[in-house]
């Protein structure tokens, strides 16, 4: 697709190579570019947004698309402890899912996370706070839930569009340091 906003992200092809064998979890994945790139990489993907039409874009070989919504209140968290060898979110955030989402992630997982953050407000939408991240907000999230750092940005993007962005990639402590082998820019 040439739409840029189907173009995949710069961050998540840098590091999605990372990710170990296993299932991997497109959370929010909108019309799967991500989910698409993942299935590619091998991995069974599960792809999951609470748009139908968007899940029906999402569909494709070695994609599961599941349907929720959640952000409907008292929506559970639908996926067990250490389920994903890899997690990736763009362009979404709800911070009460994040203490369920990490617990998801396998003993040797990978985090990617890219998102929009405060100062974003002077681009566009979204504006409201509850939908940018405070600076260092993603650091703070793997401190606290014990995560190792490979990579973290924030910083104003140019492409596909201006914006106020944090990204991490951060993996779980069993993740073997060796095989982070950081691709060249």
């Amino acid at each position: 697709m040439s739409h840029s906003s189907e173009l995949i992200s710069p961050w998540v092809q840098r590091y999605a190579p990372l990710i170990p064998s296993g299932a991997v979890l497109d959370l929010a994945c909108g019309h799967g570019r991500h989910a698409r790139h993942l299935a590619a990489l091998g991995h069974a993907v599960v792809a999951v947004d609470r748009d139908p039409a968007a899940l029906a874009a999402a569909a494709g070989a070695g994609i599961t698309t599941t349907e929720i919504d959640l952000e409907q209140a008292g929506a559970p968290w639908p996926f067990g402890a250490q389920r994903f060898a890899g997690i990736v979110v763009t362009n979404y955030l709800h911070r009460p899912l994040v203490p369920a989402m990490l617990a998801s992630l396998a003993p040797n997982g990978v985090l990617i996370y890219e998102t929009f953050a405060v100062g974003n407000e002077q681009f566009g939408k979204p504006s409201n706070p509850a939908f940018l991240l405070q600076s260092g907000e993603l650091l703070g999230w793997a401190q606290r839930h014990g995560l190792q750092v490979v990579a973290y940005e924030e910083g104003v993007i140019d492409t596909p569009k201006a914006a106020m962005v944090q990204r991490l990639c951060a993996v779980q402590p069993e993740f073997p340091r060796m095989a982070a082998l950081l691709p060249p820019f």
